[in-house]
């Protein structure tokens, strides 16, 4: 059993990676196959903590530190990996390589996208005019557009960051336990959502922030966001 586990996944190649490509693959997998997926996790599910006394509690920023953190984490680690690699002309020829410039390029469409996300204003952001007014607030057409926006390209990162890390297990040919533990650790992450999401966890920013009250301008529009509810009263747990 051991020997298989520590086998190449293709028999008929050799496992044999340098320090650089090693620890490239290591920060990554770290950053795309863990910090980012639970991130995302995180602030899809947590906006409402188990136990918070909403809506006489609201805006409990949690979910938002562990997201930027993690997000900012994922960031880090992503350039540390890629300044590995850089002198490796033909890592950057290979699929994997294609794929994982296109990742590092969502990834910085992500940054531009939370830094022209626009202000949130609110009743506990009033400008020095008084007034509460802001893009997250007014939900405004350039709010609405960085939360459809960042929710699309968030998902279809990862899926394609999943992609890039299973080309990269391939072209290293690494050891089958590698292959069980990334894709055990998927499969956990992918239960997970579907739980978390039957139990109606995926709970409106704004609600989360503000309540459901229809004094608010964005109680009055609809939802962003697939598969996303705006909760009407208080339910045990949330």
């Amino acid at each position: 059993m051991l020997e298989w586990l520590f086998a190449s996944i293709d028999p008929s190649r050799p496992h044999d990676v340098g320090f650089a490509e090693s620890w490239h693959a290591r920060l990554m997998t770290l950053a795309w196959g863990v910090l980012a997926p639970t991130s995302v996790l995180v602030a899809r599910f947590f906006k409402i903590m188990p136990g918070q006394d909403w809506p006489r509690e609201l805006d409990n920023r949690f979910w938002w530190r562990f997201h930027w953190m993690g997000q900012t984490a994922v960031l880090l680690l992503t350039f540390a990996a890629f300044a590995l690699i850089y002198t490796s002309r033909s890592a950057h020829l290979t699929l994997h390589g294609q794929l994982g410039y296109a990742v590092i390029g969502c990834l910085l469409l992500q940054v531009l996208l939370g830094v022209f996300r626009g202000s949130k204003g609110g009743p506990t952001d009033r400008r020095t005019d008084g007034s509460p007014r802001g893009d997250h607030y007014d939900m405004t057409a350039w709010r609405l557009t960085f939360e459809h926006a960042h929710k699309a390209v968030g998902y279809c990162t990862l899926l394609l960051a999943a992609v890039t890390i299973v080309a990269g297990l391939w072209l290293s040919n690494a050891p089958v336990w590698m292959w069980i533990v990334i894709f055990g650790w998927w499969i956990v992450l992918i239960a997970a959502f579907a739980v978390l999401q039957s139990r109606g966890r995926a709970i409106d920013t704004y609600a989360a922030i503000w309540g459901t009250d229809p004094q608010h301008p964005g109680n009055r529009r609809a939802v962003p966001g697939w598969g996303m509810r705006r909760p009407h009263e208080h339910q045990p747990g949330e």
